[in-house]
């Protein structure tokens, strides 16, 4: 449990200064600061004119007084001892979006070993807070020590929303989290949108993606989700006066594991469809491995990459790591063009931040229609070889 004020009811009276018969409290500047001599008695809070005290009991609903209160936004950056991953950027652009939407503060929380050069680089970004834990411990990724460090974070700062990354290690790190604060987390979110009154509204396809279900949680804190790289833009670099890293240490006990790492071998280097900057999409309209072959000889006249939708997949048409949607990669090209894509919701939530889509179907009702920038509607079998021809000269 813990002693709260609602700043925003708070007189500065100090009626509770002379209430409390532990001398708990005590007025710096402006404000009313809770000391650690607080026994959690009540005798503030039964007595203060404007009920702008109260008992946070943890686990259990907020009240509408603290729901008002809680502002902040943290997330929680990912680090391989050599550089940040990409997504981290990602992220901290979207909760520099959310905080300055709710008139709340940004914190970046990053865990590793010598990396105070990266935490001082994040502050170029927007980030007002970066919560350093700075340990050899932290080497590699290991369950305890890293859910210690986010839960000690997320207690200093207060946020109302914490955000992860849907990589292996946001995966495993933010249920943990969440069970450790009892409140509720939504995975692999397509949008996040954010409320005037600081609720976080986190939408993601359902039942197979026949819905876009829009997710809240109205009464925990903090909000949390996972977000899956490339569905936001990039953190851009931003003159943020009076950020600072504060360094924080854990107890030995807490960095402590069950987990002993032995060895790392890292996997060779993959070219990635996430990273490509010009895709020819390619859907169950194509039908047949000739067709198949006419998409793969119009990406590489164009410097493009191939990728395909999860049909293709289980059909032994393409490798699961060429697929876009929900079940495979997100993507940001300059230039997406589909071909005999029908446009399902499992598919276009992998391509929301597309530069320029060009949809190319013999369905001239099909859903892709909708999302794309330039459309040719007919036979796929007659615009490919023709769009060939051209570039070939």
């Amino acid at each position: 449990m813990m002693l709260r004020i609602n700043k925003e009811r708070c007189t500065l009276c100090e009626a509770c200064l002379s209430t409390c018969p532990f001398a708990a409290l005590e007025r710096v500047g402006d404000e009313i600061v809770v000391l650690d001599t607080c026994r959690l008695c009540g005798m503030c809070v039964r007595n203060c004119p404007v009920e702008a005290m109260f008992i946070e009991k943890q686990g259990e609903d907020l009240t509408e007084a603290s729901l008002k209160e809680t502002r902040n936004v943290i997330v929680i950056a990912e680090y391989d001892n050599k550089q940040l991953h990409p997504v981290t950027l990602e992220l901290v652009g979207k909760g520099r979006a959310m905080a300055d939407q709710i008139s709340g503060e940004l914190a970046c929380v990053l865990m590793g070993c010598d990396c105070e050069k990266e935490a001082t680089s994040l502050l170029e970004y927007g980030v007002d807070v970066v919560y350093l834990y700075d340990h050899k411990a932290f080497g590699h990724f290991t369950i305890e020590p890293y859910t210690n460090a986010v839960e000690d974070a997320i207690r200093d700062f207060e946020p109302a929303i914490a955000l992860f990354a849907a990589t292996p290690l946001g995966r495993s790190l933010a249920p943990r989290v969440a069970a450790r604060f009892r409140t509720g987390l939504t995975a692999d979110c397509t949008t996040l949108e954010v409320r005037e009154n600081g609720e976080l509204v986190q939408i993601r396809p359902a039942f197979g993606g026949d819905v876009m279900a829009q997710i809240i949680t109205p009464k925990h804190r903090p909000q949390m989700a996972t977000m899956r790289h490339k569905i936001s833009e990039p953190a851009r670099p931003r003159h943020n006066p009076g950020s600072k890293v504060v360094r924080r240490e854990l107890t030995d006990e807490l960095l402590q594991s069950g987990i002993t790492v032995v060895n790392v071998q890292k996997r060779p280097p993959e070219s990635s469809i996430s990273d490509a900057e010009i895709i020819v999409a390619c859907g169950r309209g194509v039908g047949n491995r000739e067709t198949l072959g006419l998409v793969e000889e119009l990406a590489r006249l164009i410097g493009g990459q191939v990728g395909v939708t999860r049909p293709l997949v289980e059909t032994g048409f393409a490798n699961y790591r060429q697929q876009i949607g929900l079940s495979g990669r997100a993507v940001r090209p300059k230039l997406l063009i589909t071909v005999g894509v029908s446009g399902a919701v499992q598919f276009t939530a992998g391509i929301t931040g597309a530069e320029t889509i060009v949809a190319i179907d013999s369905n001239p009702e099909a859903p892709i229609f909708q999302v794309c920038h330039y459309g040719l509607v007919g036979d796929l079998n007659e615009i490919l070889p023709i769009l060939i021809d051209s570039l070939k000269g």
